[in-house]
């Protein structure tokens, strides 16, 4: 039986957020809220003409739904076309760019507001989109696929907060047709298709002859001598040596990565405040980020002892940091913690880290230089 008030539909739901509005508001309310009016108002005319509709748009946020998913993907593109026309004219500091979700779900609709898993995986998928960007669920990419003159890029399997199975997403591509499947076949006729014929038939005979040359004519060169990385790897110091690897973020949110990154970041330079150990540069240890490397081949290439990696989950108000310190020759864990802390705890937070770690590798220090580990600390901790 329906409830009373309000009933399920299936649509496209677009969602949207400006990237980065708390910091163009505290560098400028007054510029900010007259730009974000003037790209609000854009959006509400290209919406319109998309045969869409506006359910709800506080501050930065908007929402909006469509009938079709083909009109929201291209409402969401002419939006960041448009915005990104209208950004030329304005400071590289001061450019205002719109994150945008597309999603086709249930959802409940009650009066003039809609409600669900439908509407939130479309807010979910906004915060997966880059700044200017548009990300959308695989159920709407199943319905545009070929339809568009878009390309389509797979990230794979997102777990998002509040959403009990994983959302396949994908990044819309303006630039060129790249898709998870096969692309639809487009047909040529007439003597385009002769012409067409000539030319595939042209650059056979150039790779076949490439081909002759390259495994039976061409002289055979001796074999290459393989590097060995033990000899090009930095040499260990005598003293404790360590590198502080990119710590992983678990969010699930991209804008969380610069808050993982900067967890490492005062890492290095807490450990880095003592002449009694070692710390590779952030250049250095930040260059494995996201490669698929044992603990032994990173240890020797850096020329440390020992690797410190971990991750960072994030909820609100709350921080959960893990760590995880390694022995780069053999591979084996020799200390974790897991740490739980407000928000607010950061800073006091992070020197216990380096202290917890320097004690793990049997580094001494005076009671001078204990002191001397004091992070600088913002003024202002939403900021940063």
């Amino acid at each position: 039986m329906e409830l009373k008030g309000f009933h399920r539909k299936l649509t496209a739901i677009l969602s949207a957020d400006v990237a980065g509005y708390s910091r163009l508001m505290q560098d400028d309310e007054a510029a900010t809220f007259l730009t974000l009016e003037s790209y609000k108002q854009a959006f509400f005319d290209l919406i319109k003409q998309h045969r869409g509709r506006v359910v709800d748009s506080p501050g930065d946020n908007l929402l909006a739904e469509f009938a079709s998913v083909v009109d929201a993907v291209q409402c969401a593109v002419a939006v960041q076309k448009e915005l990104q026309a209208r950004n030329t004219e304005l400071p590289e500091g001061r450019k205002m760019q719109f994150r945008i979700g597309v999603n086709l779900g249930d959802v409940i609709e009650e009066g003039e507001r809609i409600y669900g898993d439908g509407v939130n995986i479309a807010a979910r998928l906004e915060s997966l989109a880059d700044p200017g960007g548009i990300c959308i669920s695989k159920t709407a990419f199943d319905q545009i696929e070929t339809k568009l003159p878009f390309g389509y890029e797979f990230i794979g399997e997102q777990t998002v907060k509040n959403i009990a199975k994983p959302v396949g997403a994908y990044r819309v591509v303006l630039e060129s047709r790249i898709t998870g499947r096969k692309s639809a076949r487009h047909t040529v006729q007439g003597p385009r298709r002769r012409i067409l014929a000539f030319g595939l038939a042209g650059a056979l005979m150039v790779i076949a002859a490439v081909a002759l040359w390259q495994f039976f004519l061409r002289p055979t060169p001796p074999p290459a001598e393989q590097a060995d990385l033990r000899k090009v790897a930095f040499p260990v110091p005598g003293r404790a040596s360590i590198a502080v690897l990119p710590f992983q973020n678990m969010t699930g949110d991209q804008q969380q990565e610069y808050f993982s990154d900067g967890i490492s970041e005062q890492l290095i330079t807490g450990l880095s405040q003592t002449p009694d150990i070692y710390v590779t540069a952030r250049t250095s240890s930040f260059a494995y980020k996201g490669r698929s490397m044992t603990a032994q081949q990173i240890a020797e290439q850096l020329g440390v002892r020992y690797l410190l990696e971990g991750s960072v989950q994030r909820d609100a108000d709350r921080v959960r940091i893990n760590v995880q310190l390694i022995d780069g020759r053999t591979g084996n864990h020799i200390w974790a913690e897991s740490y739980d802390r407000k928000f607010e705890d950061l800073f006091a937070l992070q020197d216990q880290i380096t202290m917890a770690v320097m004690a793990a590798v049997n580094v001494k220090f005076s009671v001078g230089e204990t002191a001397s580990l004091k992070f600088s600390r913002p003024s202002n901790l939403k900021a940063y």
